[in-house]
């Protein structure tokens, strides 16, 4: 079995998955690239997280204590909560390079998603089509997905000036008609 796994597809489809984490309160950074292994290798971007009672109609009590008094205390309670992400599907990397556009077949359902690690974040992010894809997307916080995927492909990318000007750029033609919107993105991406 894969041990380094961090979360595991519960629900997908072929713009998005759903996993439940490995461990209660354990999920991947917003924004943050991870993959799934099947045929091809699937990329996406956290774009929200949740914790919740695994049983649909309880939801948790306040009992005012710490976390760990109620560990102590109440252990329980926490074999009753789950933490779930769901990641936004930005394309695949295949024996022939990488794809910023949807996959073939989306994730398996039980199939294991794990970070990814940033040669495959340079990889796949080496020209910014991926953004259009996170741009596009309907009822996602899109701006501030944008902020966390820059930043962290950024990262990937040794915080190379070149590259961040490159993004800009890109962000700039895909976000020309709104200005105020565009010069709040690259604000904060800076910061």
């Amino acid at each position: 079995m894969d041990k380094d796994y961090i979360g595991e597809v519960i629900e997908s489809s072929t713009g998005d998955f759903l996993a439940e984490c490995l461990e209660l309160n354990s999920s991947p950074p917003f924004g943050s690239f991870v993959k799934v292994a099947g045929r091809s290798t699937i990329i996406g971007l956290v774009f929200s997280v949740s914790t919740h009672s695994i049983e649909p109609n309880r939801r948790p009590t306040a009992y005012g204590k710490t976390e760990e008094e109620l560990r102590l205390e109440q252990p329980q309670i926490f074999e009753l909560l789950k933490t779930e992400f769901r990641a936004l599907i930005t394309g695949y990397i295949d024996t022939t390079g990488a794809h910023p556009f949807l996959p073939p077949q989306p994730p398996h359902i039980h199939s294991f998603v794990h970070p990814c690690d940033a040669d495959e974040v340079r990889m796949f992010t080496d020209t910014s089509d991926y953004l259009r894809a996170i741009v596009n997307a309907s009822r996602l916080p899109t701006d501030d997905l944008l902020i966390a995927s820059v930043r962290s492909a950024w990262m990937a990318h040794s915080r190379d000036t070149t590259y961040l000007v490159s993004i800009g750029k890109d962000l700039s033609r895909l976000i020309r008609d709104d200005y105020d919107r565009l010069s709040s993105i690259i604000r904060r991406i800076a910061q």
